[in-house]
């Protein structure tokens, strides 16, 4: 029956945390008694000792900073400010048939500033709403 199951899973687990409490006391106790076993008088002794068996991080300078070169393409380009004269420009580049990547690539500006100021000249159609 399932109370019978019930029952069983409630001593289970009662059994569960008694052992687990029993090798927190073990393991306490054993820590403890680490350093004495090993010989040392104190724990900082014992912890200086495991350190150094360990190979602990050498104190220093950290890592030396990569060269100029190798961050220049990584990292965030120069602001381009958009002057009425590059505004003409992309109008006119527009107006020749060139690409709005195209144009984008050749002033140093982004896809969608070049978008911006085609929409301010009127130069982009504008969407019509779907008739329902």
């Amino acid at each position: 029956m399932i109370t019978t199951k019930i029952k069983e899973l409630v001593a289970l687990q009662a059994k569960a945390e008694n052992l687990q409490s029993q090798i927190e006391s073990e393991r306490k106790s054993e820590l403890a008694a680490l350093p004495h076993a090993y010989g040392y008088a104190s724990l900082k002794e014992f912890i200086k000792a495991l350190k150094a068996a360990a190979g602990s991080r050498r104190k220093g300078p950290g890592r030396k900073a990569t060269s100029k070169k190798a961050t220049s393409k990584s990292g965030k380009r120069a602001y381009t400010k958009i002057t009425p004269e590059i505004k003409q420009q992309v109008i006119s580049a527009v107006k020749a048939d060139k690409s709005g990547a195209t144009i984008a690539k050749e002033f140093g500006i982004s896809l969608p500033s070049v978008q911006n100021i085609k929409k301010a000249a009127g130069l982009v159609k504008t969407r019509v709403p779907a008739a329902s």
